[in-house]
Protein backbone atom coordinates (compact mmCIF):
# COMPACT_ATOMS: atom_id res chain seq x y z
CA UNK A 1 0.00 0.00 0.00
CA UNK A 2 2.93 2.43 0.84
CA UNK A 3 4.54 1.60 -2.07
CA UNK A 4 1.15 2.66 -4.50
CA UNK A 5 1.20 5.93 -2.79
CA UNK A 6 2.28 8.62 -5.29
CA UNK A 7 5.23 11.09 -3.58
CA UNK A 8 3.13 14.18 -5.01
CA UNK A 9 -0.32 12.85 -3.28
CA UNK A 10 -0.97 14.09 0.22
CA UNK A 11 0.83 12.04 2.84
CA UNK A 12 -0.83 8.80 3.92
CA UNK A 13 -0.70 6.89 6.95
CA UNK A 14 -0.65 3.38 6.28
CA UNK A 15 -1.30 0.95 9.60
CA UNK A 16 -0.89 -2.63 10.14
CA UNK A 17 -2.77 -4.16 12.48
CA UNK A 18 -5.75 -7.05 13.50
CA UNK A 19 -8.71 -5.72 12.05
CA UNK A 20 -10.80 -5.72 15.52
CA UNK A 21 -7.99 -3.29 17.05
CA UNK A 22 -8.58 -0.30 14.30
CA UNK A 23 -10.64 1.82 16.66
CA UNK A 24 -8.60 1.25 19.34
CA UNK A 25 -5.57 2.21 17.40
CA UNK A 26 -7.00 4.85 14.68
CA UNK A 27 -9.50 6.50 17.31
CA UNK A 28 -13.27 6.00 17.60
CA UNK A 29 -15.89 7.28 16.14
CA UNK A 30 -13.13 10.05 13.91
CA UNK A 31 -14.29 8.65 10.56
CA UNK A 32 -16.87 9.91 7.57
CA UNK A 33 -16.45 6.99 5.63
CA UNK A 34 -15.62 2.91 5.87
CA UNK A 35 -14.71 1.08 2.34
CA UNK A 36 -14.52 -2.85 2.83
CA UNK A 37 -13.00 -4.50 -0.72
CA UNK A 38 -13.45 -7.17 -2.29
CA UNK A 39 -12.49 -10.32 -0.56
CA UNK A 40 -12.21 -8.60 2.67
CA UNK A 41 -14.94 -10.37 4.51
CA UNK A 42 -13.73 -13.90 4.24
CA UNK A 43 -10.41 -13.34 6.00
CA UNK A 44 -12.27 -12.72 9.22
CA UNK A 45 -14.03 -14.98 11.42
CA UNK A 46 -16.98 -13.07 12.93
CA UNK A 47 -18.98 -10.77 11.18
CA UNK A 48 -20.45 -9.31 14.16
CA UNK A 49 -17.52 -8.20 15.22
CA UNK A 50 -16.63 -6.57 12.33
CA UNK A 51 -19.46 -4.68 12.26
CA UNK A 52 -18.59 -3.31 15.60
CA UNK A 53 -15.67 -2.25 14.36
CA UNK A 54 -16.96 -0.24 11.57
CA UNK A 55 -19.77 1.50 13.97
CA UNK A 56 -17.33 2.46 16.23
CA UNK A 57 -15.04 3.64 13.74
CA UNK A 58 -17.75 6.15 11.96
CA UNK A 59 -19.12 9.69 13.29
CA UNK A 60 -22.53 9.61 13.34
CA UNK A 61 -24.40 9.85 10.19
CA UNK A 62 -20.68 8.59 8.56
CA UNK A 63 -21.09 6.16 5.94
CA UNK A 64 -20.16 2.32 4.41
CA UNK A 65 -19.89 1.15 1.75
CA UNK A 66 -18.88 -2.82 0.98
CA UNK A 67 -18.07 -4.21 -2.52
CA UNK A 68 -17.51 -7.96 -1.82
CA UNK A 69 -17.84 -11.67 -3.42
CA UNK A 70 -21.34 -12.61 -3.27
CA UNK A 71 -21.07 -15.08 -0.73
CA UNK A 72 -22.84 -17.56 -2.96
CA UNK A 73 -20.19 -17.29 -5.20
CA UNK A 74 -17.85 -18.17 -2.65
CA UNK A 75 -19.79 -21.46 -1.87
CA UNK A 76 -19.17 -23.01 -4.98
CA UNK A 77 -16.21 -25.32 -6.00
CA UNK A 78 -14.47 -23.55 -8.57
CA UNK A 79 -12.78 -26.88 -9.41
CA UNK A 80 -15.67 -28.76 -10.41
CA UNK A 81 -16.14 -29.06 -14.05
CA UNK A 82 -19.16 -30.91 -14.08
CA UNK A 83 -21.67 -27.63 -13.23
CA UNK A 84 -22.30 -25.20 -10.64
CA UNK A 85 -21.68 -27.37 -7.43
CA UNK A 86 -22.21 -26.10 -3.53
CA UNK A 87 -19.80 -27.78 -1.82
CA UNK A 88 -19.09 -25.21 1.20
CA UNK A 89 -20.78 -23.54 3.32
CA UNK A 90 -22.97 -20.31 2.96
CA UNK A 91 -23.29 -19.20 6.43
CA UNK A 92 -20.70 -18.61 8.88
CA UNK A 93 -19.27 -21.63 10.69
CA UNK A 94 -17.42 -21.72 13.62
CA UNK A 95 -14.73 -23.56 11.92
CA UNK A 96 -12.74 -21.97 8.97
CA UNK A 97 -12.24 -23.53 5.46
CA UNK A 98 -8.52 -24.51 5.34
CA UNK A 99 -6.52 -24.66 2.18
CA UNK A 100 -3.04 -25.29 1.23
CA UNK A 101 -3.46 -24.76 -2.79
CA UNK A 102 -0.73 -23.31 -5.12
CA UNK A 103 -1.21 -20.90 -7.01
CA UNK A 104 -3.16 -17.15 -6.96
CA UNK A 105 -5.99 -14.81 -8.58
CA UNK A 106 -3.10 -12.55 -9.23
CA UNK A 107 -2.03 -12.91 -13.10
CA UNK A 108 1.91 -13.69 -12.08
CA UNK A 109 4.47 -16.28 -12.86
CA UNK A 110 5.78 -16.50 -9.41
CA UNK A 111 5.69 -19.26 -7.29
CA UNK A 112 4.30 -18.85 -3.83
CA UNK A 113 6.31 -20.91 -1.10
CA UNK A 114 3.33 -20.30 2.05
CA UNK A 115 0.10 -20.92 0.65
CA UNK A 116 -2.04 -22.43 4.00
CA UNK A 117 -5.21 -19.92 4.28
CA UNK A 118 -8.23 -19.94 6.74
CA UNK A 119 -11.36 -18.55 5.52
CA UNK A 120 -15.10 -18.12 6.45
CA UNK A 121 -18.03 -17.01 4.61
CA UNK A 122 -20.94 -14.66 5.38
CA UNK A 123 -24.62 -15.07 4.01
CA UNK A 124 -26.22 -11.57 2.81
CA UNK A 125 -28.53 -11.52 5.71
CA UNK A 126 -25.61 -12.20 8.59
CA UNK A 127 -23.74 -9.22 6.80
CA UNK A 128 -26.83 -7.11 6.93
CA UNK A 129 -28.26 -8.35 10.14
CA UNK A 130 -24.48 -7.58 11.80
CA UNK A 131 -24.67 -4.07 10.76
CA UNK A 132 -28.88 -3.65 12.08
CA UNK A 133 -27.91 -4.79 15.31
CA UNK A 134 -24.77 -2.23 16.19
CA UNK A 135 -27.75 0.77 15.12
CA UNK A 136 -26.59 1.36 11.41
CA UNK A 137 -29.12 1.72 8.81
CA UNK A 138 -28.78 -0.07 6.01
CA UNK A 139 -29.31 2.42 2.67
CA UNK A 140 -29.01 -0.20 -0.28
CA UNK A 141 -28.15 -4.01 -0.91
CA UNK A 142 -27.41 -4.65 -4.57
CA UNK A 143 -26.49 -8.63 -5.76
CA UNK A 144 -24.27 -8.06 -9.36
CA UNK A 145 -23.53 -11.04 -12.07
CA UNK A 146 -20.40 -9.77 -12.91
CA UNK A 147 -16.98 -10.26 -11.94
CA UNK A 148 -13.78 -8.78 -13.12
CA UNK A 149 -11.76 -12.94 -13.14
CA UNK A 150 -12.99 -15.84 -14.33
CA UNK A 151 -13.88 -17.21 -10.84
CA UNK A 152 -15.29 -20.60 -12.04
CA UNK A 153 -13.30 -21.54 -14.64
CA UNK A 154 -14.41 -22.66 -18.20
CA UNK A 155 -18.47 -22.11 -16.84
CA UNK A 156 -18.43 -17.99 -17.64
CA UNK A 157 -18.74 -15.77 -20.50
CA UNK A 158 -17.14 -12.32 -21.03
CA UNK A 159 -19.27 -9.35 -22.52
CA UNK A 160 -18.33 -6.86 -25.01
CA UNK A 161 -15.48 -4.99 -23.21
CA UNK A 162 -14.44 -8.37 -22.72
CA UNK A 163 -13.45 -8.04 -19.17
CA UNK A 164 -16.23 -8.76 -17.26
CA UNK A 165 -17.82 -12.66 -16.60
CA UNK A 166 -21.19 -12.81 -16.40
CA UNK A 167 -23.32 -15.52 -14.70
CA UNK A 168 -25.23 -15.82 -11.43
CA UNK A 169 -24.84 -13.68 -8.86
CA UNK A 170 -21.20 -13.00 -8.46
CA UNK A 171 -20.24 -9.22 -6.36
CA UNK A 172 -22.73 -7.86 -3.70
CA UNK A 173 -22.55 -4.43 -2.81
CA UNK A 174 -23.95 -3.02 0.91
CA UNK A 175 -24.01 0.95 1.54
CA UNK A 176 -24.84 1.76 5.19
CA UNK A 177 -25.33 4.34 7.34
CA UNK A 178 -23.99 5.20 11.03
CA UNK A 179 -27.33 6.64 13.11
CA UNK A 180 -26.95 10.36 13.29
CA UNK A 181 -27.74 9.27 17.46
CA UNK A 182 -25.62 6.42 19.16
CA UNK A 183 -27.84 2.93 19.80
CA UNK A 184 -27.47 0.46 22.42
CA UNK A 185 -27.73 -2.81 21.84
CA UNK A 186 -30.89 -4.34 19.89
CA UNK A 187 -30.32 -7.54 20.62
CA UNK A 188 -28.81 -10.86 19.04
CA UNK A 189 -31.26 -12.87 16.35
CA UNK A 190 -31.03 -16.41 18.13
CA UNK A 191 -31.12 -18.35 14.65
CA UNK A 192 -28.29 -16.51 13.23
CA UNK A 193 -26.55 -16.88 16.11
CA UNK A 194 -27.21 -20.44 16.05
CA UNK A 195 -26.32 -21.31 12.67
CA UNK A 196 -22.92 -21.32 13.63
CA UNK A 197 -23.60 -24.79 15.06
CA UNK A 198 -25.00 -27.19 12.25
CA UNK A 199 -22.76 -29.44 11.46
CA UNK A 200 -20.70 -29.87 8.21
CA UNK A 201 -19.53 -33.38 6.11
CA UNK A 202 -16.34 -30.61 5.55
CA UNK A 203 -15.45 -29.52 8.89
CA UNK A 204 -14.59 -31.24 12.16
Amino acid sequence: ARDGVSPVEEAIECVEANVYAAPSLLGYHAFDFVFTGVGALPWLPNVAEWAQVVSDLLRPGGRLFIREGHPMLWAIDESRADGIIVDFPYFEMQHPLVDDEPGTYVDTDVEFRNNLTHSWNHGIGEIVTALLNVGMQVTSLVEHDSVPWEALPGQMTRDDAGAVMRRRPRWASVGARQAEHFLGDVGEHEVLRNRRDFPHPRFP
